[in-house]
């Protein structure tokens, strides 16, 4: 982008989305994009990010909740496929090849409130973050997830089922979402063109035409800067990290 290889950006952003303790419609978000590299390199750089607030800013990188766990957030971090997880809590190696009333039964048995209208990824998906994601307290990497959750990343070689992506969930909750940038606009219009459930957008000629005058291929990633604080400070709410919460305490 104008001659810079790395590029990124501070901002505020707003999703019409609900209020939690640990989502607020109004948030900070740090956007980053890195020609040449890939969602491996987002890996290396969002570890050594955040490794290097704890050490510059911190002088600790072991850090407790409010219930008494410890983080550590020193070495390796876990790595997992979000198609392992889901079989792992599902106990079904099968679960991909299910229909969707096998899906749902299950969601039933597993206490899951479920929209029988979703499609069968999102089902998965709503398993995903109402009943594995609050278990990963220490971080890791769920990678590969299904292509429809994200139109805008390259596929697996080896699994077209899925893309090349993580999310970094800390404290029980996802602080990071990278990819491996989609850019080639032929498989991008597909992607777009085959978007389906709640997520379905019109297609972005703009961006596409972008693609068609050339990209090179590149890794980006967003890093919420209101839950990474809540990891960082052993807050228990999004509000108290940020100036002007939506929600206040009563």
């Amino acid at each position: 982008m104008g001659g810079f290889d790395r590029v990124y950006e501070l901002g505020r952003c707003f999703r019409n989305e609900g209020l939690s303790r640990r989502h607020n419609p109004e948030f900070t978000i740090l956007e980053v994009y890195q020609a040449y590299s890939d969602y491996r390199g987002m890996m290396k750089l969002i570890h050594n990010m955040i490794l290097t607030i704890c050490s510059d800013v911190l002088n600790k990188t072991q850090f407790e909740r409010p219930d008494g766990q410890i983080i550590e957030l020193k070495g390796e971090w876990s790595e997992v496929a979000y198609k392992d997880l889901i079989r792992k809590h599902t106990n079904d190696s099968a679960w991909f090849n299910r229909s969707k009333e096998e899906m749902l039964e299950k969601c039933n048995k597993l206490g899951i409130e479920v929209n029988p209208q979703l499609e069968t990824f999102e089902i998965t998906n709503n398993i995903f973050e109402k009943i594995i994601e609050p278990t990963l307290i220490q971080p890791t990497f769920v990678t590969h997830l299904p292509k429809e959750l994200v139109p805008l990343a390259k596929l697996t070689r080896c699994d077209e089922s899925t893309i090349d992506v993580f999310e970094l969930c800390i404290n029980g909750q996802e602080i990071v979402p990278a990819y491996s940038e989609q850019n080639d606009p032929i498989m991008q219009r597909e992607m777009f063109s085959s978007q389906a459930g709640e997520e379905t957008q019109d297609i972005d000629e703009d961006f596409i035409t972008a693609l068609e005058y050339g990209m090179p291929p590149a890794g980006g990633m967003g890093v919420g800067i209101d839950r990474l604080l809540i990891l960082l400070s052993g807050s228990t709410s999004i509000r108290d990290t940020i100036l002007f919460p939506s929600m206040r305490p009563v």
